[in-house]
């Protein structure tokens, strides 16, 4: 056989070989992704299929890892916590009161973490990174916050506000409950 047939036979399979290699490299990128991010990754590939969402979760990640992120002081979180128990108790008689209160409260814990605030969108794509399971909650309980603005918001919904809100505030309050537990 001449020399430039083998040298295309090489040729094909470096070609193949790059490309097996590539796409396990998709398919491992992929499977991270999913198994780091849960359902976000799910919503965020249906919101804006999957070669989007895995950049932009990617760059979640990027700028996640930029972030300052610490934990509570015990101290701090049992203030939290008491504070939590009050602005649920305060859904008794003032319900859009207190989901405006969980809002705010949810949203002070975030800076108090290290998460930036400024911007809703910004804020619970940096929460996505290490609360996954519970952003969307996050993004329903503000829907619903901002029905509430509006005095569009039945008592159901506000109820259900507070329960999302209570999901990530948890969350953010860390993996030492016991503020939470003390509080009640």
């Amino acid at each position: 056989m001449p020399a430039w047939a083998w040298i295309l036979i090489i040729v094909a399979i470096v070609i193949v070989v790059a490309l097996i290699a590539w796409s396990a490299g998709r398919g491992a990128r992929s499977k991270r992704l999913r198994g780091s991010f849960g359902p976000e990754y799910d919503r965020t590939v249906q919101a804006s299929g999957k070669r989007e969402a895995e950049a932009d979760l990617e760059a979640r990640r990027k700028r996640r890892e930029q972030l300052d992120i610490r934990p509570l002081d015990p101290a701090t979180r049992q203030r939290y916590a008491q504070a939590w128990t009050q602005t649920q108790s305060r859904f008794v008689d003032e319900p859009p009161q207190a989901v405006r209160e969980a809002d705010v409260l949810v949203t002070q814990v975030m800076r108090d973490r290290g998460y930036p605030t400024e911007n809703f969108d910004q804020r619970s794509a940096d929460v996505s990174v290490d609360h996954p399971v519970v952003v969307q909650s996050y993004r329903a309980a503000h829907n619903i916050s901002l029905a509430n603005d509006q005095g569009q918001a039945t008592t159901e919904d506000l109820r259900q506000a507070m329960v999302h809100y209570r999901a990530l505030f948890q969350d953010l309050l860390g993996d030492d409950n016991t503020g939470m537990r003390e509080a009640r």
